[in-house]
């Protein structure tokens, strides 16, 4: 039969996150197939009906709707293999006080007598003082062979984790807990079959083990055990789980979250089990590493594939200058460590267009080329003042926003050498008139290759203008170390409504990007909502 993905309401897709099992596994009805995550929650999907795995019809990142087949299952081989080897009914019935038995008529004794066969139930061992804990792991299944030492469950309370293991060799009849359940002392995890002759008084006298199993039926020394699996069998079972990873669901969490591949990491647990402290710890040994240039740390980013572009026709290599090459280096660390957001947003500069005319040739007279730029900086100024956050940069541990009370601002400059940021310093204390003029001095020395290296240090918020270039709107890549970089584009002449009529009025598109971990969606809309206004009336800038 089909095991199916069930219903997910209004979520129209989700991804395979994790895959539980491999073929030929035997499952329970409610034993995890695979984990499946939307942009809000995971949730594990269960087989549905005890079977074996006879084929797994996705893969990791898969994604998946309603409906779609995830595998198939064989539930005629176990009901078959449970009637032979217990000479029982396929399905499980009560006795006539509405316990479950093996066998109809049968207590539990009898069946634990019935062929040298004892059943075990273990159970949550003592807790001390704590009333309950979280089930955070069900490494066992119905209808799996066990070992002593093989883990079963993972408990978990709000200081510590414990792993019960089994005590006994033999076949799990029922786990009867699931991930989440909280359970407390004496509560039953499951229930196994092993094989021995039994003796009335160690069923009498046997109490809770060490490991906080209870006996219902348990051998003083058993007759028959079910003999462990070979090394070579545990071979073949690891290679045909094809090199799963074995962690609990919080384990697996916690590496989401802080972006270890848990593939990578030595599980110090029970069967090479990763816990929740081997994940620190790779992670904590790969900060302390030095990083180097020739490859990033921990890269998980797939690499661009080789082309030979000869074959396809002529080409030319072309190489970078050293300045192409370091503005790549610092773009691809921005966009890879700065989670970007970029709001759009128009500005009406209409009064102000009319304006920068009307002294234009006043500024040509003193060598200024006077252009939209210095008033979009000043206003740029004004709005981080209002705006402190955005003129800030993050600290190194991410624990703290660092607010500058200086207004440093660069502006991206085209050269034939590559792009270059010098910055004008203290750009809030300056007027229009003086801003055009450090504008242009700072481009000038850029493309003649004369600039400082205290000319393109100490910016606090980046300009991007694509002038007469630009298009509509665009994705400006933040400054790092900086939160927040302006993109300008092309200025055009659209019909706007002003209450009784439309008109035409000049518009000029912005584009904000900023750092989402410390600047927010209204943080960003309130900084463009200030500009806008600046610019729309340029009288506010002598405010």
């Amino acid at each position: 039969m089909n095991i199916v993905l069930p219903s997910l309401g209004d979520i129209e897709e989700v991804e395979v996150t994790e895959i539980c099992v491999a073929v030929s596994d035997v499952v329970g009805a409610d034993d995890p197939i695979i984990v499946i995550e939307s942009d809000k929650a995971s949730m594990e999907v269960p087989a549905g009906n005890a079977g074996t795995i006879v084929e797994i019809s996705v893969a990791l990142g898969d994604q998946l709707g309603e409906g779609a087949i995830i595998g198939t299952l064989d539930t005629a081989s176990i009901q078959g293999a449970d009637s032979a080897a217990a000479g029982e009914p396929t399905s499980q019935q009560s006795d006539d006080t509405g316990n479950p038995s093996a066998a109809k008529g049968s207590e539990p004794s009898e069946q634990a007598r019935s062929g040298g066969q004892q059943v075990v139930q273990i159970s949550v061992p003592d807790l001390g003082d704590i009333e309950e804990v979280e089930v955070i792991e069900v490494a066992a299944t119905a209808g799996s062979q066990v070992a002593p030492g093989d883990l079963l469950v993972v408990l978990e309370s709000d200081k510590a984790s414990m792993e019960i293991p089994a005590e006994v060799t033999g076949v799990l009849l029922e786990v009867n807990v699931a991930v989440g359940d909280q359970v407390s002392a004496g509560s039953l995890l499951a229930t196994a079959r092993i094989e021995g002759s039994l003796q009335d008084d160690a069923m009498a006298n046997d109490g809770p083990s060490q490991e906080g199993e209870t006996l219902t039926a348990a051998p003083s020394q058993p007759a028959a055990a079910m003999p462990e699996p070979a090394p070579e069998d545990k071979m073949v079972r690891a290679a045909a789980a094809g090199r799963q990873v074995y962690a609990g669901p919080a384990t697996r969490r916690l590496a989401r979250e802080i972006g270890v591949p848990l593939e990578q990491v030595e599980g110090s647990g029970n069967r090479g089990r990763v816990t929740k402290d081997d994940v620190k710890a790779w992670a904590k040994a790969r900060i302390n590493q030095p990083v180097t240039t020739s490859a990033p740390v921990n890269s998980t980013i797939p690499p661009v594939p080789v082309v030979d572009f000869a074959k396809f026709g002529d080409v030319e290599e072309q190489p970078l200058s050293r300045i192409q090459k370091q503005v790549a280096l610092n773009m691809q660390r921005s966009w890879l460590n700065i989670p970007h957001v970029t709001q759009h947003a128009n500005a009406d500069i209409e009064d102000l267009e009319s304006f920068r005319q009307s002294i234009k040739a006043e500024a040509q007279n003193q060598g200024i080329r006077l252009s939209p730029l210095p008033f979009i900086i000043k206003a740029v100024c004004q709005t981080l003042a209002a705006h402190p956050k955005l003129n800030g940069s993050l600290s190194p541990d991410g624990e703290n926003l660092v607010v500058k009370h200086y207004t440093n601002i660069g502006i991206a400059v085209d050269t034939p050498e590559g792009l270059v940021v010098p910055v004008i310093r203290g750009a809030d204390q300056l007027g229009i008139l003086a801003l055009a003029g450090k504008a242009q001095e700072l481009a000038e020395k850029a493309r003649s290759k004369k600039l400082a290296l205290d000319d393109l240090s100490g910016g606090t918020f980046t300009i991007s203008s694509l002038g007469n270039i630009g298009g509509t709107g665009f994705t400006p890549i933040i400054n790092a170390p900086e939160v927040a970089i302006l993109g300008v584009g092309k200025s055009v002449t659209q019909p706007i409504w002003l209450g009784g009529a439309f008109e035409p009025r000049l518009q000029l598109p912005l584009s904000l990007s900023y750092d989402h971990r410390v600047i927010n969606g209204v943080d960003g809309g309130n900084f463009m909502a200030t500009l806008t206004a600046l610019l729309a009336d340029i009288r506010r800038l002598a405010l």
